[in-house]
């Protein structure tokens, strides 16, 4: 048995190899190549535009792909939503399809955007937006550059953001969110009704999302002497509840202690944890968190 999987061609490429990596498939692929080996022979993969993928899935080129939910509903393509994973090509949040507009634009709301001209390569979901308004306006599709299009060749645009640092470079202030979006496993319906293909599909989520919860997260291991253990553990926060166990040739007066937590936490909780008596601290990185 094979489950064709379209991955996202482009900005998405870098991040879904490392997070594949992580969760246990190691891809190959060279610069030119659409079609990717890797390392688990019931896996066909396929590299293409995330813009494309839900055509590609709905036809059935595809048993399931990996895309944004932006790109899903702009389609209007008939896939079913497996699964979402949060991240994006800089960091793990969704990102956000804004209406911005010049700093020194009149247009404070939609309503201002009667008879105006606006750039964006998310045609469909524009419209539908002006058309929930009640506003009437010109939308023409960006093929590239689309912050660059205000104030002359275009009055708003409705542009993907993840921080607004090219927004703001381009003296673009945002008017309203139009649609927040993160990456989701799509599947066409005689795919999912596949037993077996649907198990391969939700084995690989598990271990995609487990990679995801270990994205921010660290292993950290510490001695305390038991007389110090309640102090300590009002202190040290976990998933669930710290690993509590006893050290081989410590003697009966001191236990280890094991636990998952944020890393941007360890640099505060670390001198706490050494002034209330811990010691042996060792903080490790991790592959997957599987709750």
């Amino acid at each position: 048995m094979l489950l064709k999987l379209g991955l996202p061609k482009g900005s998405l490429q870098e991040s879904t190899f490392n997070i594949f990596k992580k969760a246990g498939f190691t891809i190959n692929a060279s610069s030119r190549s659409y079609y990717p080996g890797v390392d688990d022979s019931e896996l066909s993969l396929t590299l293409a535009r995330p813009q494309e993928m839900a055509r590609y899935v709905a036809e059935g080129i595809f048993d399931a792909g990996l895309t944004g939910y932006d790109w899903m509903m702009e389609s209007g393509e008939d896939v079913k939503i497996v699964d979402r994973l949060i991240y994006g090509k800089v960091g793990l949040r969704p990102v956000r399809w804004v209406l911005a507009v010049p700093e020194d634009s009149k247009i404070k709301s939609p309503k201002d955007l009667a008879g105006k001209r606006i750039s964006t390569e998310l045609i469909n979901t524009t419209k539908k937006y002006l058309k929930k308004h009640g506003v009437t306006a010109e939308v023409d599709f960006s093929w590239g550059a689309t912050e660059a299009k205000p104030p002359h060749l275009a009055d708003a645009i409705v542009d993907l953001t993840e921080t607004g640092s090219s927004l703001r470079a381009n003296k673009l202030r945002i008017v309203d969110t139009i649609l927040e979006s993160t990456t989701v496993m799509i599947a066409n319906e005689k795919s999912l009704k596949d037993k077996w293909k649907k198990q391969k599909l939700e084995n690989i989520m598990m271990l995609l999302k487990g990679a995801l919860n270990a994205e921010e997260m660290v292993g950290l291991k510490l001695n305390i002497s038991k007389k110090k253990l309640p102090s300590i553990l009002k202190i040290l926060p976990a998933l669930k509840r710290p690993t509590v166990s006893g050290l081989l040739g410590g003697g009966k007066d001191w236990v280890a202690i094991e636990v998952v937590i944020d890393e941007k936490k360890v640099r505060e909780l670390a001198p706490l944890l050494k002034a209330n008596g811990a010691v042996d601290i060792i903080e490790y990185p991790l592959n997957k968190v599987i709750y």
